[in-house]
């Protein structure tokens, strides 16, 4: 790990105080300690300083240290030893803190290095003239099965690929970053197998007991016009003249042939799907969560357009999880809400 200094004088404020709510906080939070651990506090004091001002400056350690009593070198240890505190101004849209250790790195976090000095600037800690962007290299940020990975703030985004890292810091420099939903940004549930799950992939025990028991009411009703021992009818009309006896014995067959009916309409049900797009496919990984295999399984499922994603509807998201065997990602990620401003984009 490099050495990490406060930034220049010319830089730092004169001053730093809490404004009042995160002073009510940082108050409350202090008890939370055992008297004579007061101490304890410095993490969240700090983190809530940088919250609050952008970033760690002189004054909130002096400031920090003297509400717990703490020497200053203390803090100051604190402060210049986790890389989550920055000692100097960073960009106040997106601080990308990419991962460089060895798991990421052999899975490309050079690549995703270069797509932040292309689009941000060539050296880290240099922020943008606007002041909305910059970029670091960090150690380890415990996340090696979702490599390459980097950190926003409080937010990690994993699974990059360089044009993923392209749209993230896009939608930050936009002032629309909350558009990215983090976590991994492939179909792979939080560090679950690439790909989907290679195990215990069967319906919980409760969801079977429910599918058992929508079949047996399903076989009844269509056992239902059969029951009536229709057939022996006929043999108690012995007495009916035969075009009677006739109609009769017809009954129960039509019955049991409109059965089928139902069923099919429940199969036909669900989203709109196209066997083909209309004109060009659009691309669907540009929604976050969705990676080129999960795209080309929507694809295989009629799923070609942002704008067949962005008419979902609850029932509908429920099918397509059922076909997708990714419970709750849908919603999760926010696929429909997506969907519907990238539909905007591609008129």
């Amino acid at each position: 790990m490099s050495v990490r200094r406060l930034a220049e004088e010319s830089v730092q404020p004169d001053a730093f105080a809490f404004n009042r709510a995160n002073g009510a906080w940082a108050k409350k939070k202090i008890k939370d300690y055992p008297k004579g651990r007061e101490a304890s506090a410095v993490i969240p004091l700090l983190m809530r300083a940088q919250e609050q001002e952008g970033w760690v400056t002189k004054a909130a350690i002096e400031h920090i240290g003297e509400m717990l009593d703490m020497p200053l070198i203390r803090v100051l240890e604190v402060a210049t030893f986790y890389t989550q505190f920055q000692l100097a101004p960073v960009g106040k849209r997106a601080h990308i803190q990419v991962c460089g250790t060895t798991p990421c790195m052999l899975r490309g976090a050079g690549e995703i290095m270069d797509v932040c000095k292309a689009k941000i600037s060539p050296n880290p800690f240099e922020v943008t003239e606007d002041g909305k962007l910059s970029w670091e290299e960090v150690e380890c940020q415990g996340a090696c099965v979702n490599a390459p990975m980097v950190m926003i703030f409080k937010d990690s985004y994993e699974d990059l690929t360089p044009a993923q890292m392209e749209h993230i810091i896009d939608r930050f420099a936009a002032g629309k970053g909350d558009e990215i939903t983090p976590g991994p940004q492939i179909d792979r549930i939080f560090s679950a197998p690439e790909g989907g799950l290679t195990s215990l992939t069967g319906k919980p025990v409760a969801a079977k007991r429910k599918a058992s028991a929508r079949a047996t009411a399903e076989s009844a009703k269509v056992a239902a016009p059969k029951k009536p021992a229709v057939k022996k009818a006929p043999a108690k009309a012995a007495g009916l003249i035969g075009s009677n006896a006739a109609k009769l014995a017809a009954k129960p067959k039509a019955d049991v042939k409109a059965a089928p009916k139902k069923a099919a309409a429940v199969k036909t049900a669900g989203p709109e799907r196209l066997k083909k797009p209309n004109g060009k496919a659009d691309d669907l990984k540009l929604i976050s969560g969705v990676g080129p295999k999960l795209e080309q399984t929507l694809n295989g499922l009629g799923f070609w357009h942002f704008a067949q994603i962005a008419k979902w509807k609850k029932a509908d998201v429920a099918i397509v999880d059922d076909q997708l065997s990714f419970k709750g990602r849908i919603e999760r990620d926010e696929w429909i809400k997506q969907a519907k401003v990238l539909a905007k984009k591609v008129k």
